[in-house]
């Protein structure tokens, strides 16, 4: 029978690519009417690229987002405390890729649609309910924006990867409540300006209160990139965050000042901020771990089972993880509940803990621990905090987050459908 997927985000878009390619028929239910390539850049780590490649996505991929190299951590002061490499320049197999989020989901329905045709991606068609019988799932479907039932639709399971916000979960767990705010305010933004660092470099910069993560995620023909970046300030707990409102616009003056003075040899925060072509504002949440993701033949995929904070980049990875170990239980086990089991059993200890890594501030707690020892900046980071230190802090986040170079590459393929293009 039918795998029924609720929501055509990253996750849900990943997931049916998967399951077409394994032969197992599946419907993707998607509440918003008309998909927009919307969001701000994202970055998808190695072992998440080395998934979409063995999808056959290389060339489709690399044409959507920019191979990432490096990462360098500095101080508010303007000190380098730690810079590696990232993806192939690291060693992996695979790149990591910095993208526009909207453009690396619209690459995948339109592959999805190519491939499968469009009668697989139902828009406008939220879940609003279900239920089991007979050994199958009938989901109940309404027009989001009237709240007009739609009528219904039978399948074997349904995986609910309906994002932050899901409905599946919030019927599962009825008693959750909203989402978790950690004290933080991002504003996020997209800036056409000059590369720095060599033009393939993440930067974090300032502490977890006040900090700047800038990262290219385009070439523009005029030798300047576009620039993806993120404004975090941390607030009293008291304060009014006006709740989770995706598209609400930020103002410079809410946040610019506070980076005035982080004008650096190698770039200018203040100049990326006032050339935004936007500024988005977002309140930093996520949500406890689960005890629990699948119940009977409904299990949830991404950020239904696990949002975590943006930190560390995983969000969009662990959601491709996700997609690509349930195909295998699905291939296994059939659209049956054991096969929703096997998946949870394999993913959901692991991307908990995850979840809980990025609480403590997951790679990026370098600079709030150099930052407490030397508070008025360095003049050698050795003085402050070891080399062996620092990559024992960067070498932690990899193990959790299941991105160690060694492992990831000696890993087997989680599924082998011969779609894979040569990588590199």
């Amino acid at each position: 029978m039918t795998v029924l997927i609720a929501g055509a985000g990253i996750g849900g878009l990943t997931l049916g690519l998967t399951l077409h390619a394994l032969g197992i028929p599946f419907r993707i239910h998607e509440a918003v009417a008309e998909l927009k390539p919307l969001g701000v850049g994202i970055n998808v780590q190695p072992h998440a690229v080395r998934e979409l490649h063995e999808l056959g996505l290389q060339a489709e991929l690399d044409g959507t987002g920019l191979r990432t190299a490096g990462v360098v951590y500095v101080s508010a002061q303007g000190g380098e405390i730690w810079r590696e490499a990232r993806g192939i320049a690291a060693g992996y197999r695979w790149p990591q890729v910095s993208v526009h989020r909207g453009l690396l989901q619209d690459m995948l329905r339109r592959t999805l649609i190519a491939r499968a045709g469009p009668a697989v991606l139902r828009t406008g068609s939220a879940v609003t309910g279900w239920t089991e019988a007979d050994g199958g799932v009938t989901l109940a479907l309404a027009d989001r924006r009237t709240g007009r039932a739609t009528g219904t639709d039978r399948g074997a399971v349904l995986v609910a990867a309906d994002g932050i916000n899901s409905a599946v979960r919030a019927r599962l767990y009825p008693h959750e409540g909203p989402a978790k705010w950690r004290g933080v305010m991002m504003w996020r933004g997209v800036t056409d300006g000059a590369p720095f660092l060599g033009g393939r470099t993440m930067a974090m910069i300032g502490t977890r209160a006040r900090k700047f993560v800038v990262y290219p995620i385009a070439d523009l023909p005029d030798g300047r990139q576009r620039l993806n970046w993120i404004a975090d300030l941390a607030f009293p707990p008291d304060h009014d965050w006006q709740r989770q409102d995706w598209n609400r616009q930020g103002r410079p003056e809410d946040f610019a000042p506070r980076f005035a003075g982080w004008r650096f040899p190698w770039i200018d925060v203040p100049g990326i901020i006032a050339a935004a072509e936007g500024i988005w504002e977002y309140p930093m949440v996520d949500r406890d771990p689960l005890p629990r993701w699948t119940h009977g033949a409904v299990t949830l995929l991404g950020d239904a089972a696990h949002p975590m904070y943006p930190i560390g980049s995983n969000g969009a990875s662990q959601a491709i993880l996700d997609a690509r170990v349930l195909g295998r239980a699905l291939r296994d086990h059939g659209p049956t509940p054991a096969a929703l089991a096997a998946y949870e059993a394999e993913r959901r200890a692991a991307v908990n803990a995850l979840v809980l890594a990025n609480r403590g501030d997951g790679p990026d707690a370098i600079l709030d621990r150099v930052a407490e020892r030397a508070p008025e900046g360095f003049a050698r980071i050795e003085d402050v905090m070891g080399l062996e230190e620092r990559q024992a802090m960067a070498d932690a986040y990899k193990r959790i987050a299941g991105m160690d170079v060694a492992t990831l590459n000696a890993r087997p393929p989680i599924l082998s459908h011969g779609l894979a293009t040569a990588g590199g």
